[in-house]
């Protein structure tokens, strides 16, 4: 037996020994191999401490990392995401897990705390890039993209690369953000490792073959080998927290109230919903959303059915998983929003020349306002086909959770999470249309349990310096996060002022939380409130309108180091205010638009301006 050079005093195995312990570890997993670790550690301290000499590094509790038999590989796997609801964060995180499975180091990164520059001392980069609405990069990426598409960007010869790019086909710019990156980045010389996949929210199939692909190709750029043992063993291991409730594993919450925040005679219903959340695993901070996993209505399930003539028990197997029609329509397939796949296979079946024109690239406006205003009844009504029950199932998207922000602080309302949900009701051609999750909330009396999970938003965070002074610009539910920002700072006793600037139709009918508003204006916890309602004068006034006015204000806010925040509608509300406080820092800033553009990103970059739209 020969003593190991980096630990004196310690023997080693010889082959016998070696051969008899592979051969007792043998049909282990991970966690067997991680508690038989645990379990010889604390052998080893026992043992160390009768022996009268001490192990350093066990009796202090941290970990001991046995030399590994081979070198870990010397270059490593940048792994960069964007995400605007989460989906992009997962992939990327089950990549960096499976690269280091592979024996390869990676580093998983949310695009917002990247610095674009480091791009240029790269040597290999996984990048998931989401498209947001209609072509936009998610706000986590922005600088990034616009960084890399812009004419700062460096060349980029000692990169290789790789882009997985996720989109919604039921938007014109479909992947548009993953294309256009992918593009730019051979155009800057780096070298791409393998073509580009674009995935639509199906996306399992498609990250899947992304990260086979992304392992694979690391391994053999890389030339990485597993280590033959890494073992990293608290002697005595802090007991794990519990995992948050996440859409893989959601809990259940309990309604406890119920009320419209909107007078009667308004446009839509809008809810105040109160939720009793469980005591662990629901740890959710202002800022974060909540997710809803509910059902189809049952009577928008048989109207499908009726119209398609299908019987519901009809057995339908999709990727080996196999269940009755209505089980697919009513708890895996979204029947309230249409499927690019579900139009295009319409178009075939009836023939229509309607559905052959939204399909062109020409007329991509059309098809985008027939996404915004049809359910899949509608369609399938308007143009009467012959269906199987496969073929529906795989023309339509899976069922997804229906995200809402927190509308509150838990340092206020304790084992509770509010929200403000904005009911989805109507009537199209004279049937009744309602959104699944927001028609089955706002009729729920109390009592009634969904199951839930949170949606961490990071990038979406009250400051943490208490001191610092907040701006929040927040059209109708787009307020929901800011009363949770509110009852935070307050509860935190945050010197800094606050200064909400809130949007809706009329003052009287959806001015919402306006008592708490006007309150927490008489108690200072508001330094200012600025409203605008669009329809109470014959001039539709926006909080655009209101940033220019205040425009002077504003700019002093932003030098004395303000963060501004703005959350609400991403297709028209979101550009306006953007372009709006870029116009206000070139006015009152004495610059040009294109430097008070690049003031802007750079309080993006600084997490001093964030935005949260949907």
């Amino acid at each position: 037996m020969s003593a190991n050079p980096s630990w004196p005093g310690m023997q080693l195995p010889d082959a016998d020994r070696t051969a008899r312990l592979d051969a007792l570890v043998a049909d282990l997993d991970s966690s067997g191999l991680l508690w038989l670790s645990g379990y010889t550690a604390g052998l080893a301290a026992e043992r160390a401490r009768a022996e009268g000499r001490g192990l350093a590094l066990l009796s202090t509790g941290h970990a001991l990392t046995a030399p590994a038999a081979r070198p870990e590989p010397a270059a490593s796997v940048t792994v960069l995401y964007g995400s605007q609801t989460g989906n992009g964060r997962r992939v990327a995180e089950r990549l960096g897990r499976s690269l280091e499975a592979a024996g390869l180091r990676a580093t998983v990164v949310n695009t917002a705390d990247y610095s674009p520059k480091q791009l240029a001392r790269e040597q290999f980069v996984y990048l998931v890039a989401s498209t947001h609405g209609d072509g936009d990069p998610p706000d986590d990426a922005r600088a990034l993209f616009e960084f890399i598409t812009g004419r700062r960007a460096p060349r980029l010869e000692s990169l290789a690369f790789a882009v997985l790019a996720l989109g919604d086909s039921s938007y014109p710019q479909f992947c548009h953000v993953g294309r256009v990156l992918d593009e730019r980045l051979a155009e800057l010389g780096a070298r791409r490792l393998f073509a580009r996949i674009d995935s639509d929210v199906d996306l399992e199939a498609k990250a899947a073959a992304f990260i086979e692909q992304g392992v694979a190709t690391a391994r053999t750029e890389i030339g990485a080998e597993t280590p033959r043992l890494t073992l990293v063993t608290p002697l005595r291991p802090a007991p794990a927290a519990p995992p948050l409730a996440t859409r893989e594993a959601p809990l259940e919450v309990e309604l406890l109230s119920n009320q419209s925040i909107t007078a009667r005679g308004a446009d839509r219903d809008v809810r105040h919903v109160e939720l009793a959340i469980p005591s662990e695993r629901f740890e959710y901070e202002p800022g974060d959303a909540i997710g809803l996993l509910l059902d189809n209505p049952t009577g928008s399930v048989e109207r499908i059915l009726e119209l398609t003539g299908l019987d519901p028990q009809s057995s339908v197997a999709i990727d080996g998983v196999s269940h009755p029609l209505r089980s697919w329509l009513t708890s895996r397939r979204e029947i309230a929003r249409l499927a690019r796949p579900l139009v295009e296979r319409l178009a075939e079946k009836s023939a229509s020349t309607t559905l052959a024109g939204w399909l062109a690239p020409e007329h991509s406006g059309e098809l985008r306002a027939a996404f915004k205003e049809l359910q899949v009844a509608d369609l399938l009504k308007r143009f009467p086909a012959e269906w199987d029950a496969e073929t529906l199932v795989r023309s339509l998207h899976p069922l997804s959770p229906r995200l809402y922000s927190a509308a509150s602080s838990r340092r206020e309302v304790g084992e509770e999470v509010h929200l403000t949900v904005a009911v989805i009701d109507y009537t199209h051609a004279g049937e009744r249309r309602v959104g699944p999750a927001s028609w089955q909330v706002g009729v729920a009396a109390p009592g009634s349990r969904f199951k839930a999970y949170i949606e961490p938003n990071t990038r979406f965070r009250v400051p943490a310096e208490g001191t610092r002074d907040v701006i929040m610009i927040g059209p109708g539910t787009g307020v929901a996060p800011f009363r949770g920002f509110l009852q935070q700072r307050s509860a935190d006793g945050a010197r800094g002022r606050n200064w909400l600037i809130f949007g809706g139709r009329h003052r009287e009918r959806d001015f919402l939380y306006q008592t708490e508003w006007l309150e927490a204006l008489k108690r200072r916890q508001l330094a200012r409130l600025d409203v605008a309602f669009s329809r109470d004068e014959a001039t539709k006034v926006y909080v655009q309108q209101r940033i220019r006015e205040q425009g002077k204000e504003l700019f002093a806010w932003l030098e004395g180091g303000a963060s501004v925040y703005v959350c609400g509608d991403a297709e028209r509300m979101a550009p306006d205010v953007h372009a709006a406080l870029i116009e206000v820092i070139a006015r009152h800033g004495g610059r040009s638009l294109e430097d008070a553009t690049d003031y802007l990103n750079d309080l993006a970059q600084g997490k001093r301006y964030a935005r949260d739209v949907y």
